[in-house]
């Protein structure tokens, strides 16, 4: 099941990432709307009140009007003040002692929605961006449960992922360069040295990520976010590395290129 499920979602993230424009803003807007039924349910339990179904719709609100605003009018200010008041529409909505974890469920969301769009949009290296990003994230997971598989020895965060090593870890930052370097020798990029040390802090963070979730599934007492995917679990068990790296190539690329050029800020050195 797991085969099969990656078998349609691999080739679906790659090719609405190369078409762009709506179908791949569509594409991250659902899996994002999923994210955030997850986290509700999550963080709600097997409470279904109408208070987290409500926190639920305002939040998607927040999402759907991020993703209309950030795409099309180019206002990402509004967008984010957006998913602002979707998070305190959902706060309010939410039991008192619920309020804060829903409030960071409509963020978290909404700045991987904002986040694969900003770099998407950029028309000159949107795409490449966006396949460094799955290249990086991929071999991270992939590299580091085989390796961690094959060699184990010291645990990496033992008390919130027992299965996880500092193996896998080392492992998973290893391919990862390898296949960034992949990408970037492939798009022709003038200078790849920097990809390297962009692939390595990307890798590191999407490891943390992952981290970052188990300890949320942990505190709540859950084995997966949720059960949308066959053999895989939730949306959130498959995207929470890659929500880190987003944020981060994100973070760099505004940085580097502000809100015109994010993806040749993260890639041209």
């Amino acid at each position: 099941m797991r085969v099969a499920a990656a078998l349609v979602l691999v080739p679906a993230a790659l090719l609405t990432a190369y078409l762009g424009g709506w179908i791949y803003a569509l594409f991250w807007t659902v899996a994002c709307a999923a994210i955030l039924y997850e986290w509700t349910t999550l963080v709600g339990g097997r409470d279904t009140r109408l208070g987290f179904w409500l926190s639920f719709i305002a939040g998607l609100l927040g999402l759907i009007a991020a993703l209309l605003l950030g795409l099309y009018l180019e206002r990402v200010g509004v967008a984010i003040l957006l998913i602002g008041l979707g998070g305190l529409g959902a706060a309010i909505f939410a039991p008192a002692e619920r309020r804060g974890w829903m409030f960071a469920g409509v963020l978290y969301a909404g700045a991987l929605l904002l986040g694969t769009l900003l770099l998407r949009a950029d028309p000159m290296l949107g795409f490449v961006a966006m396949l460094l990003l799955f290249a990086v994230v991929w071999a991270t997971d992939i590299a580091g449960y085989f390796v961690g598989r094959a060699i184990g020895g010291p645990k990496l965060a033992p008390r919130i992922s027992p299965g996880k090593t500092w193996s896998g870890a080392i492992g998973g930052v290893v391919f990862a360069v390898a296949a960034a370097l992949g990408v970037a020798v492939l798009a022709r990029l003038p200078s790849v040295a920097p990809v390297v040390v962009i692939a390595v802090a990307l890798s590191v963070v999407a490891q943390a990520g992952d981290l970052m979730e188990s300890g949320i599934k942990r505190r709540f007492h859950a084995k997966d976010a949720g059960t949308l995917i066959p053999g895989h679990g939730g949306v959130m068990d498959r995207l929470d590395g890659f929500w880190a790296a987003v944020l981060l190539a994100v973070c760099i690329g505004l940085m580097r290129g502000g809100l015109d050029d994010p993806a040749q800020g993260l890639l041209l050195w």
